[in-house]
């Protein structure tokens, strides 16, 4: 089971953020997310729910209560969902349906094996 410091490493550098900039937008000190990062301590709930919001996860997730962000363990396909995510909706919503349906024929190739 990964710990919460890695987690919230994994999190936030699939979000581009250095320790110092979510230090800043936490109005902490980027020393506090390192020993965050390395296990050393933990943050209140309240700070924990704050960093949640800003990486864009769960606190759940990030204690390991939670299974529900899986994709946030890849951080390569996260950086892929935030590059589509910041395109003009036309170009999402062709992106999008194109990739529901390269997934839908993977699935039934899979069923047909």
């Amino acid at each position: 089971m990964e710990s919460f410091g890695k987690k919230l490493r994994e999190c936030r550098e699939a979000k581009d953020l250095s320790q110092k900039e979510l230090a800043n937008l936490l109005n902490t000190s980027y020393s506090v997310i390192g020993k965050y990062e390395r296990d050393e301590m933990l943050p209140s709930i309240e700070a924990a729910k704050k960093i949640a919001k800003l990486i864009d996860t769960t606190v759940g997730y990030l204690l390991s209560e939670s299974n529900d962000m899986n994709v946030l363990k890849d951080t390569a396909m996260l950086k892929r969902l935030n590059d589509i995510n910041a395109l003009p909706e036309k170009d999402k919503r062709c992106i999008l349906y194109t990739l529901d349906h390269l997934l839908a024929s993977v699935k039934t190739q899979e069923t047909y094996k």
